[in-house]
Parts: structure tokens; sequence; C-alpha cells
């Protein structure tokens, strides 16, 4: 099967990829920070885990008079004490009442960026993702609209927003290792992805990672200029 290049992979390839097998946690650990010994295990889902649904917001927009490609949108978080302060993140939330998974994420796109819920249209989602410094279980949705929102950031939610193009998303040269040092959790190995200078890596870096190991594998895979023996990490 002929793959399109980076540049040109169009929502119909996307949706098709998502109809079939995900990647899981084959995917996600991919960009997994490296463990801790005493930590708990982030892929067994607990009990007492606070349900949250988040975003992958996909849109067509054209930049430098190109021809229009798919983007998405992330979001950078006002600098603040929580665990989660100054980091990069997709679009999402807790879980309000008795509401679905799939709701919160579209409520909470909207409070955040200002994207109309009755404006997109969910194509599928990804792989349950457990993040022990928030306890958080978090339930990601894949969206779509046809064309580009105004996007209006929650001025005390949000510090930034990031348009990504996915052809971006998919280049291997943007996935990045560090060392980091925690004054609580010591020195650690710490993947992430370079989006513009920004390091967007934990629990967002793991759930972006489950998409592109969807859209590149061998079934789904887009013309990166990798041979076959070669994988995207």
């Amino acid at each position: 099967m002929s793959t399109p290049p980076l540049d040109s992979l169009t929502i119909k390839d996307v949706q098709r990829a998502l109809q079939g097998p995900l990647p899981g946690v084959a995917g996600q650990k991919k960009m997994a920070p490296q463990p801790r010994p005493e930590d708990r295990s982030r892929w067994p889902e607990p009990e007492d885990c606070l349900d949250a649904g988040v975003l992958l917001f996909l849109y067509p927009h054209s930049t430098n008079s190109k021809a229009p490609e798919l983007h998405l949108v992330l979001i950078r978080r006002p600098d603040y004490e929580g665990v989660h302060g100054g980091q990069i993140s997709l679009p999402g939330g807790r879980r309000e009442a008795e509401e679905s998974l799939q709701a919160t994420a579209l409520r909470e796109t909207r409070e955040e960026v200002g994207v109309p819920p009755d404006t997109v249209k969910i194509i599928g989602h990804l792989s349950p993702l457990y993040t022990p410094p928030s306890n958080f279980c978090i339930y990601p949705f894949v969206g779509y609209r046809a064309d580009r929102p105004a996007f209006r950031p929650h001025p005390y939610e949000v510090a930034a927003i990031l348009e990504l193009p996915l052809s971006y998303l998919l280049n291997p040269s943007i996935r990045k290792e560090e060392l980091w040092h925690f004054a609580k959790n010591g020195t650690r190995r710490i993947p992430f992805f370079d989006v513009f200078g920004h390091k967007v890596w934990g629990a967002t870096a793991m759930m972006l990672s489950e998409f592109v190991t969807l859209l590149t594998s061998p079934a789904n895979g887009v013309e990166s200029g990798m041979t076959d023996s070669q994988s995207y990490f």
C-alpha cells in the first residue's frame, strides 16, 4: 500500500487508522519517563483514580501560503504550584457529575480554548492512561472540525495555545531525551517532544506517542523517509 507524505495526511487516513487495533501501552511506553523503583505502576487503572477526558483536536490550517494540512492544538498551563503547572497538555480536565467522558473532553475544550462542542466530530479514541502524580485516569478522544476555529484561550487556565502541524509531530527529529533532576524523585530519564522549543513530556507525550505509533504502523504508516527496518523511535 502506498503511503502519503508527512504533510498530506488526510482526516480519512487518520479515521482509517483509528478503526484498527490501538497500540496501547506499547505505544505509550515509548515516551514514558524512566520509573522509580518505588513507583506505583501507571499501567493498571486503580479504583480510586479520578476520571478525566482530553481531546486530540484536529483541523485543517494553512501557513506560509502552503496548502492546508492537519493541525492539532496543545495548550500551555499557567505556572502554579500543582504537579502540572506550566506543562504542555491536550485540552481536557476532570469529569463532572454523571457526564460521559467524551462530553468531558468536549466541555473542557470549549472552556479552555473556546471551541463549541457541536462543531467537533469525534472520530475515535486512544487508550486510557493513568498518571500517578495527580491520580487521574485519562481518556483521550480524537475529534475533527473541517475548518480552523477562532481560538479563545481561557484567561486563567491557558497561558498559551500551540498549533502543531501533524507532519511536525510525525517527524522523528523532534523526539528527544534528557536526564532531569527532581527534588523528591532524584534523577530520571525524561523523553519529550520538542515542540517549537517547548518540552512536551509525561502523560501528554505518552498519549501523543500512541497516536504517532498508530499512524506510523506498517498498516497505516506515512511516508517519512524511513526504511522498513527503522522504527519511529
